[in-house]
This record gives C-alpha cells, structure tokens and sequence, in this order.
C-alpha cells in the first residue's frame, strides 16, 4: 500500500473522468435500452397532466441543471472531507464504484419509476407496486427522514453563511436573476441561451459586485444576519419555492446555481492540472480500523454512510420522484438527466476529496478535531502537528482551529489549491469566502427543491383523509400542506434541535436509497425484466446491509455508551419503519417471481407478470 501514498492529483482527476465517460458510454446506454427499455413514443406526465404549475416539459438542459443542483447538496462536498480521515484510497473507490454502479442506477430507476406512475412520490409507487401497507409505512419513514435532512442541511447552510455578508448577497441576488430568467424562457420562445447568458453574466457581475460592496460598513451590516435571522430565512425562502409556479423559481434559481458550482469545480481542475498538487493524506490512515477525532467508528461500514452523495443518496430519491418526473419531456432523457447529473456529482465529491487531502494532515486534523479534545490527540499522534494552518488563519483573518463539520477544511483545501496558481497567492481569503458562498448555493438548491417534495409527500398522505388535497392546482392545499411542512422542519432549525441528529443523516439517507433501489426493482420483477433487475437489486440489498451495520455499531457502540438515548431512539426508528418496507418487498419478489412469463399488457404496450394501477 506503501506505493500509493504520495500520488499526484492529476492522476485521480484524469482516472475519474475516464471511469464516468466509459460508464455513460456503456453502462448508462445498457441501462437505458436493456433494462428500462426507454421509449420517446411514451408520453411522460409533464405531458400528459401539463398544468403550468407543477407539470412542465421542460428543455432538457435545463432540467438537467435543476435536477444536478437540487441533487447536489452538502454530500458531495461535506462527505469526502469527513471521510479523507480513512485516507483518501477508501473514499475515492467508494465514489467511482459506488456512483457507476450504485448511485447512477439509483438515480435512473426511481426516475423510470416515477414517470411510469404519473410522476408520483416513491410511497405511492411503493403502495401500488407492493401493497398500500407497505405504501403508508414508507410513506412515513420518506416524511420523516426528509425532514431531518432538510433541517440538517439547512444547519450546514445558516453554519456557511452566518455573519458571511459576501456569501448571504450572492446568494440572495441569485433569486431575483432566476425570476428575470424564467420570465424570459417562459414569455419567449427558444430563449433558453439568451437567458443563460443573461444569467450568468449577472451572476459574475453580482459575485464581483458584492466583494467589494461588503467593504463599505453600511453594506455589509446589512447582509451580516445572525444565526437566528437566517434560522428565519431559509424557511421563508423555502415556503416561496414550494407555492410559487415551478418555472417562476425553483427550476431557474437551480439552473443558474448549477452555473456557479460545476464553474467552480471545474475551476478547482483546472487549478489541480496547472499546479499538480500531491496527495499529502497517505491512502490508509491509523484510524481506518475506527478512533479517528473526525468519525468515531471504522471505514468499514462507516465509509458506506459518511459519503452518500457522489457516491449513492436516498435523498435523489426524493427528487427523482418529486420535481424531475414532472418536467421531463421526453422517456430517453432520464439517461441524460438521471445517471448523467449522478455522474457529475460523482466528479464534484472526488474534487473535494481531492481538496482535503491536498492539505498536509496535520492541519486537516486540526480544523476537523474539536479543540477541547485536540489536546489530547495530538499527545497520542505528535506527527500530526499543523504545518501550514497558522498562516492561513492570518490571511483569512479566522481561527481555523477545531472548526469541524468539513466546510472549512474543503474551503482552505480549495484556497490552497486556488493560490497556489501564479499571482493568486494575494487573494488566499477571497478564494475562502468565495469556497464558503460556493458551499452556500449547494446546499440551499436542495433545501428549495426538497421543501417543493416535501409538499407533495405531504399533499398525498392529506388525500387519503381529505380527498381534496389530491388536487395539485388547489391554492388552499398547496399553502396548507406548504406551511405545515416547512413549519416541521424550520422549527427543529430554529429551535436548534437539529444538531443533535445530525449523526442521523448518513443512516436514514442510505436507507432511503436502499429503499428507492428495492422498491423499484420489484417493479423491474413485475414488469418481467429478468435478470435485468439484478442492477438493481444487488446495489439495494447491499446498500441495506451496510447500512443497518453502521446503523448498529452506532447504536450499540457510540449512542448507548455515550447515553445518548434520543440519537439511538431515533435511528431504530428509522432501521425499523425500513425493514419493514423491505420485508415487504421481499415477499412481493418472492411473489412475481412464481409467475412464469408475462401474459398482460400494461398501459404503455408492454408485457408485464401483473397489472397495477398506474
């Protein structure tokens, strides 16, 4: 293993992106053609209940940038930083294997399945496809997880951006530039590259404006918002883009964010080719077997829930049943949108991998370890004094020490790179302030998409009482359902709650995946695939083990020990509400499987093992 310590980024980046372009090539195309068997001939439900409103047809490069940016949160960028503490060897096959196989699979099936089912939620497909029981159980378990995500999320965007003047205007212009934006491709034909343009020159007029506006006091008082006010904000912000017509802001704010982050990452590239930054984090660290200051338990399993976006998410679930189904146009583009936007995440989440391990270890575990515990670490690893950090605390104008959660030690990693290129060297706290505003819009692009989700989540289960909130167009369900649950999740925001399940979120999120994979390969089974349903299954049920490992070590090793009872109370909650669903489908593959060939004709002309509801 010894060989592989000290390897040149460039290599990682070049072996990356040679990895996902022969993925696209062959596997997403077998997957599109074999398994899904994709058709345009097939009128997809922004088609067919086209409302104005939720139902859109929408260009496909365009839904692309929404679905990247809603898709696309803290995961990606947080997840391989926390996980650099395993050495950057785990982490990095993690996010190739696990994104080629697992997450782009994912992605690309709960999509087909959504389209096929009127673009509706993954508990409805689940009701339908394996038995309302099962339907109302993950009905419940998909609530209940989003909303912690949503409020973690929110906690690592207010984390960003508090007192950040220059991150909080740039991302505040952002909405009234995508509302000019959609207003354009809405009223005029063929205006997707007018409005793109429009947009992004905005954009970098606004991110260049708003650096040197802060200087002025006045300014930069006004955009210094506490914890609380955001706390506020973010809420409100999230409310709007659930009720407002999905082409007003939502779609254009995501599209325009996705300008500013893959600008960035591939920025952050192209900063790696012209430097050549060696890999200072060996391959495998010490703590690889677990006792690491940044996560307490072993790479194995742990490495499975740390890093979930860019590798595979439950969360994609929610948006690939949500918002995305409702917009594509055409049954063929879920190739393009569904594994091509997971593969792109793939690339973000080996960029920030790449950006923490870049810092020489020393200092990536002082940022990441807490200071009253850093003490006594690095009595037990004097190795791992800090090299460089003391000199970026100066320039930046911060103290860097213990400040953990992974959004500064990629925010330095990303300055260390960026200064590193002739004549930046001066601008070191501009590129971390730009690192922290870039995190920012990462991570509020899917707290506005989830919070829409949430609304229909929420919509669907009022229906079964109230029959009436099943009509997507009615004002009073669409505000009711919208306040109810963005109340749920801002309160644990503002109340602070939050940050005690935060531990959760890589838990419940690759359950929540697992469940997308499993749930829809008994649709794959009905629909008589084959041996095809493999593609799914296999990432389903393995994803489902690790998960329930890790889930268990941290009941029974960290939670409990610790008498952290709410932490272990909640994440047996959420182990159970998902056995239950897999239990469930298990039966129901067990079922299908007994029926040998396929002698009905479904709704779209295809053979299928059983009719269901569409």
């Amino acid at each position: 293993m010894e060989f592989l310590n000290g390897i040149n980024a460039l290599t990682l980046i070049f072996a990356s992106l040679l990895i996902f372009a022969i993925a696209y090539r062959f596997y997403g195309i077998f997957m599109a053609n074999k398994v899904l068997r994709l058709n345009d001939k097939n009128t997809t439900p922004a088609v067919e209940f086209a409302d104005g409103q939720d139902y859109v047809a929408t260009n496909k490069n365009v839904l692309f940038g929404h679905h990247f940016a809603a898709i696309a949160a803290a995961g990606p960028l947080v997840g391989p930083v926390l996980a650099a503490q395993f050495g950057y060897l785990p982490g990095a096959l993690w996010i190739l294997i696990g994104c080629v196989l697992g997450g782009g699979v994912h992605d690309m099936v709960v999509l087909f399945a959504s389209i096929r089912h009127k673009g509706q939620s993954l508990a409805t497909i689940a009701s339908k496809e394996i038995g309302k029981g099962v339907g109302t159980v993950a009905g419940f378990a998909i609530l209940f997880i989003l909303i912690l995500t949503l409020a973690g999320l929110s906690l690592a965007c207010i984390n960003a951006m508090h007192e950040a003047s220059w991150s909080l205007f740039t991302v505040v212009i952002t909405m009234p530039i995508a509302i000019i934006m959609g207003l354009i491709m809405r009223y005029r034909k063929n205006s997707v590259g007018l409005a793109s343009i429009l947009g992004g020159v905005l954009l970098i007029v606004g991110i260049i404006a708003g650096h040197d506006l802060m200087q002025n006091p006045t300014m930069n008082g006004l955009f210094s918002w506490d914890i609380k006010t955001i706390s506020i904000a973010i809420p409100v912000y999230g409310f709007l883009a659930s009720v407002l017509p999905v082409w007003l802001l939502l779609v254009p704010r995501d599209y325009l964010s996705t300008y500013l982050k893959i600008g960035t990452i591939l920025m952050l590239a192209v900063g790696v080719i012209f430097i050549h930054p060696t890999v200072q984090m060996p391959a495998i660290t010490s703590f690889f077997s677990g006792g690491g200051p940044v996560i307490g338990g072993p790479a194995l399993p742990f490495i499975f829930i740390v890093i979930a976006c860019g590798a595979i998410s439950g969360f994609h679930a929610v948006i690939a049943t949500g918002t995305t189904p409702k917009m594509l146009a055409k049954e063929k583009e879920i190739l393009f949108v569904g594994y091509g936007a997971m593969l792109v995440e793939g690339f973000v989440a080996l960029m920030a991998l790449i950006a923490a391990c870049t810092l020489m270890p020393g200092d990536y575990f002082a940022i990441n370890t807490p200071k009253e515990t850093y003490d006594a670490f690095l009595s037990a690893h004097p190795h791992l004094n800090t090299v460089d950090l003391d000199h970026y605390s100066e320039v930046i104008g911060l103290d860097l020490h213990g400040r953990t959660g992974g959004a500064v030690s990629l925010a330095v990693g990303m300055a260390h790179i960026f200064n590193k290129i002739p004549f930046m060297d001066q601008l070191t706290a501009y590129w971390y302030n730009f690192a922290i505003m870039f995190e920012a819009v990462f991570i509020l692009t899917a707290i506005d998409a989830g919070t829409r989700v949430g609304r229909f989540f929420l919509q669907e289960m009022l229906g079964a009482v109230v029959p009436k909130f099943n009509d997507k167009n009615w004002l009073p369900g669409i505000i009711v359902s919208s306040v109810l649950f963005t109340f749920a999740w801002g309160y644990l925001v503002y109340t602070g709650n939050v940050s005690s399940i935060w531990p959760l979120f890589g838990i419940s999120n690759q359950l929540l995946a697992a469940c997308g994979l499993i749930v829809c390969t008994t649709m794959l089974i009905r629909m008589n695939r084959g041996k095809y349903a493999l593609v799914s299954a296999i990432p389903g049920v393995c994803m489902a083990f690790f998960t329930f490992w890790a889930g268990y070590i941290q009941v029974t090793k960290i939670y409990l020990p610790k008498e952290q009872y709410l932490l272990a109370g909640l994440a047996l909650v959420a182990m159970v509400l998902m056995l239950l669903v897999f239990i469930g489908a298990f039966r129901k593959w067990y079922q299908l499987l007994q029926i040998k060939g396929a002698d009905k004709i479904d709704f779209y002309g295809e053979p299928v093992k059983e009719l269901v509801e569409r």
